[in-house]
């Protein structure tokens, strides 16, 4: 992460063990979730780019949302939303658990060991990307070649699940 963030000037959480995207049911990057001066969570995680890097490939222009934050910095205004944002299913909070066994097991070594915990954790849940795209560079795969394509297009044939809000798009 450190060359992107170098001339960043906030805070940038790298968490290496999903701690976070287990807690507020994060299953997709990036994941922008606004956090005021009180450290209150007062918009949970979304669908958002800072720029449009990626408007070609996703769809999803960085101006909608980045409206939607300078009119909260400026004015205070946070866009309504139904309040809720759907938690894990037993499945995709055992995915997790398995995503955790296999990060130890190959820190300490055991790559076939966490081969079989990758493996499960993406059979159980196989549409969240905290998971499946996080375990490629674990696991010799490419997070930006041919399986991560192949992966995005099982993700929209099954209609996109996302835990979180929907990208901020243009009227």
């Amino acid at each position: 992460m450190r060359p992107w963030v170098e001339e960043v000037t906030f805070p940038v959480l790298v968490d290496r063990e999903h701690v976070l995207s287990e807690l507020y049911a994060i299953s997709n990057v990036p994941t922008v979730v606004w956090i005021d001066e009180e450290d209150r969570i007062v918009r949970p995680n979304a669908v958002a780019f800072g720029t449009d890097m990626f408007k070609d490939f996703t769809g999803v222009e960085a101006a909608p949302h980045m409206e939607l934050v300078r009119r909260w910095v400026t004015g205070g205004e946070v866009p309504a939303y139904d309040g809720t944002v759907g938690d894990l299913s037993e499945a995709e909070v055992l995915a997790r658990l398995h995503f955790r066994i296999a990060a130890h097991l190959r820190r300490r070594g055991d790559d076939a060991g966490a081969r079989r915990h990758f493996a499960e954790a993406g059979r159980l849940a196989p549409y969240d990307w905290t998971i499946r795209r996080a375990a490629l560079p674990l696991t010799g795969g490419d997070p930006f070649g041919q399986e991560f394509f192949t992966m995005y297009e099982e993700w929209q044939a099954a209609g996109s699940p996302y835990h979180g809000l929907p990208a901020t798009r243009t009227s």
